[in-house]
């Protein structure tokens, strides 16, 4: 039993396992964003902390409430400091029964379980959607799989994962991925490099429309091209299925709006149905493309090689995670035909991104590495959970 925490359940090993790494991720940017004069910061998570909370984020994984697993994101911090609180009027004792039984009613995207101790131990206070910079959130997921994660630095976009726990596997994200010479923006942006670039920017819509295409689960290709270069369509099998004419420019002129407009929520809502229906193409057979300027140009859209190039060979494959080797392979070897034909294309054209999502939820970002002269996939799913 963890006696500092209070709780009576069996112990998560791996959640000691994990906590002085991850107390020791929150201490360096919490110091790093206090020397930079940040003056909303959530409070410094200890080794202790971390393990009581991720242990009671476990076994509440494991539970059904009427046939359903809870989903819940706690996050440590007193209702003091968060904004705009709904504050219960008794303290909750942070135990997996009683979590479960609230579960039903917090689930919903964005509401967060407020977790606070005292002398008695932990507690749940209530529930808020505004964090501030870096607080610690455990995510239940599915059944046993946990993710650490805090918000980001100006508080858009997606949350920065730290760590990923299911069962007895541990995974805890590399940062230093992010600051390879040529690692593609959208990785950076994942790992919490450019922080100060808002949820709405270039990069972060990338990221939105990835997590869509992840959540709907049959799997899918999007190809970025460069805006103005048909280089693209070398590559490409003609007839096009599914050509687009004009381009659909629905989410360019969204982006193109005057930033002013952005923080209005009427922006924000039309800018998710609109990466909803990019993403939704995605889930019909052949790739969906799209320009670096959000024109979607088709779908359906079946690769081949360019006449100009040869076949793919080799290439260098990455999981931003602690541990992991690098790995030069065919391939073949990393994913099935989407992967392949994802590979080829960015082969031949160099200046394209590939996002490609598997149905068993692996994501990898395909580009062209300069610096090793070959085709880079990079992993990313544990970073879009």
């Amino acid at each position: 039993m963890n006696t500092q925490s209070g709780l009576s359940e069996p112990t998560y090993k791996a959640a000691h396992l994990v906590s002085e790494t991850i107390a020791a991720h929150f201490i360096s940017h919490l110091k790093e964003a206090r020397e930079e004069g940040e003056p909303d910061l959530a409070p410094e998570p200890s080794p202790e902390v971390i393990e009581a909370i991720i242990d009671v984020g476990f076994w509440t994984s494991l539970r059904k409430e009427e046939g359903h697993s809870p989903r819940i994101s706690m996050a440590y911090l007193p209702p003091e400091k968060a904004a705009e609180p709904l504050v219960f009027g008794e303290r909750l004792p942070l135990k997996p029964k009683t979590l479960t039984k609230l579960a039903p009613g917090i689930e919903r995207a964005g509401i967060h379980l407020g977790i606070w101790h005292d002398e008695n131990g932990f507690y749940a206070w209530g529930t808020t959607r505004k964090l501030p910079a870096f607080c610690f959130v455990l995510e239940m997921v599915e059944p046993g799989l946990l993710v650490v994660k805090h918000r980001r630095f100006h508080g858009y976009g997606k949350f920065v994962n730290v760590a990923i726990l299911k069962g007895d596997e541990i995974k805890i994200v590399d940062e230093q991925t992010g600051v390879m010479p040529d690692c593609p923006a959208l990785l950076s942006s994942l790992l919490g490099f450019n922080l100060n670039n808002s949820w709405h920017n270039s990069v972060n819509v990338l990221i939105q429309l990835a997590t869509s295409m992840k959540a709907h689960g049959r799997g899918g290709t999007l190809l970025v091209v460069p805006a103005g270069d048909e280089s693209w369509r070398d590559s490409i099998i003609h007839p096009i299925t599914y050509p687009v004419v004009p381009p659909f420019c629905q989410l360019t002129d969204l982006m193109k709006q005057d930033e002013s407009w952005r923080e209005n929520k009427s922006w924000q809502a039309e800018l998710n149905r609109q990466v909803e229906s990019v993403a939704g193409l995605t889930a019909i057979d052949g790739a969906t493309i799209i320009s670096d300027q959000y024109e979607v140009l088709a779908f359906g859209a079946k690769i081949q090689r360019s006449e100009k190039s040869t076949n793919v060979e080799e290439v260098m494959f990455t999981e931003p995670v602690l541990d992991t080797e690098v790995m030069v392979v065919h391939p073949t070897k990393i994913g099935g035909t989407r992967h392949l034909s994802a590979s080829q294309f960015v082969f031949d054209q160099r200046r394209a991104i590939a996002l490609v999502a598997s149905q068993d939820g692996r994501f990898t970002v395909f580009g062209w590495s300069p610096c090793d002269g070959m085709v880079h996939a990079h992993r990313i799913d544990t970073l879009l959970l």
